[in-house]
């Protein structure tokens, strides 16, 4: 199979698609991609909330439960929502190939 494509939704609707290796993170593509609004200052250590991302249905469904770590980092993030994750959360796999994620209007 191919590498798992990930659709990057910009607040002004603007779309990119880049793919990423199964086990690679939503952060590592954005990043390896260059993709603006995700600033990732701890580079994926789940330390910060920079890299704060909102998933789409149904592949919010798809993803496993959010760590403890995970959860309070997203109390502190600009415009929580219930589909709010850590981009250096959301591990990549074959099953979520075409995933959509949202990016913030604005990161901390």
């Amino acid at each position: 199979m191919e590498r798992p494509q990930i659709v990057f939704v910009h607040p002004d609707g603007r779309r990119e698609t880049h793919s990423v290796a199964a086990g690679e993170t939503v952060m590592d593509c954005a990043l390896d991609n260059g993709v603006a609004g995700i600033v990732a200052q701890c580079g994926g250590g789940c330390t910060c909330s920079t890299c704060h991302c909102y998933v789409d249905e149904p592949w919010l469904a798809l993803l496993p439960e959010m760590v403890d770590d995970e959860r309070a980092l997203l109390e502190y993030v600009w415009e929580w929502r219930h589909d709010s994750r850590l981009s250096c959360q959301v591990f990549v796999t074959e099953a979520l190939d075409g995933m959509v994620v949202r990016l913030p209007e604005r990161q901390q």
